[in-house]
């Protein structure tokens, strides 16, 4: 099987690509500075394309009989920073467009193929869903109307043209995942934990949806080998929890205490209009159409994944 994945360098990108290298798979890791990570040893079978991210232009041809391309390219919400950064005009204009590009140039690829891919997986988030205090939130479950969802959208849209042309597509919308690297969710609160200062953030009642990268990735490689399967599949576990649950069990598996608490009013001091989309409102997301499938995780309670996670970072 032959897999291009676009952001194929990053967090998910990267875990995919081994994953899938291991059992013998081509991939294609498009990148658009593949001399930052030209040093990294790459498994057998996994080769690094330059692309621009807004064309198919030196990379198009391996869409022509390619099994697979996962669009997961994008720039990052919050940033690779230790602090998440500021939502400037500018950077929304960045968010939003780097997907609406990349979903195009994955479009023009997959014209221009005269072996069309079967499958396109388009990268989403939950954040499609805007704001719904403790609702549970299917995939069903009609768009918001905040920035974060209007991105969804049309990032998702971005890449539908292909289905006319007789490809399946798959669209993962994502929680929050648990990564410890740079850019990760769980970076800045490990700081914040170990200087003691750990604790629900505003009201504390807001859902955060998460999963465990290894999940993610094992729920990506059944989409892919389930040619059943087309549309929109919420990649959170079935057991959201709370913010100031989060805190709770965050705290116990760090060993550090989450007693002190966060008002609304510092968070949004510091983060300015990312603290409502990202940390002060949430979506009780549930993963209902890969359960209905038979997929089972791996980890769909938070303690066990974060003592996996926190132990291997």
């Amino acid at each position: 099987m032959r897999v291009i994945i676009t952001g194929g360098s990053g967090h998910v990108g990267s875990r995919l690509t081994k994953n899938l290298a291991a059992d013998g798979h081509e991939v294609i890791q498009l990148s658009r500075d593949p001399a930052r990570t030209a040093h990294v040893r790459r498994p057998a079978g996994v080769r690094l394309e330059r692309w621009d991210a807004r064309t198919a232009e030196g990379w198009g041809q391996w869409a022509d009989g390619a099994d697979v391309i996962v669009n997961l390219a994008g720039e990052s919400i919050a940033g690779n920073g230790l602090v998440p950064a500021r939502w400037t005009a500018a950077r929304q204009r960045l968010i939003r467009e780097s997907r609406l590009e990349a979903g195009r140039a994955v479009v023009a690829a997959v014209e221009a193929a005269r072996q069309k891919p079967k499958l396109v997986v388009q990268q989403s988030a939950v954040g499609y869903y805007g704001h719904h205090g403790d609702e549970e939130l299917p995939e069903s479950t009609p768009p918001g109307d905040d920035f974060l969802a209007r991105v969804a959208v049309a990032w998702e849209q971005s890449t539908q043209p292909v289905e006319a042309l007789g490809v399946r597509r798959v669209i993962p919308r994502t929680g929050v995942r648990l990564l410890t690297g740079r850019g990760g969710f769980l970076r800045p609160l490990q700081l914040v934990f170990n200087l003691m200062a750990g604790g629900p953030m505003g009201s504390g009642r807001q859902y955060w949806p998460w999963i465990h990268p290894t999940d993610e990735v094992r729920a990506l490689r059944f989409l892919m080998g389930d040619e059943q399967a087309s549309g929109v599949f919420n990649m959170t576990a079935p057991n959201p929890v709370t913010n100031r649950e989060f805190a709770r069990i965050f705290g116990r598996v760090a060993g550090r205490p989450a007693v002190f608490p966060a008002p609304a009013f510092a968070v949004r001091l510091v983060l300015g209009e990312l603290a409502d989309a990202l940390i002060l409102n949430g979506q009780r997301a549930v993963p209902a159409r890969l359960l209905e499938r038979g997929f089972r995780f791996q980890f769909p309670d938070l303690e066990p994944a974060l003592r996996d996670v926190l132990k291997r970072s």
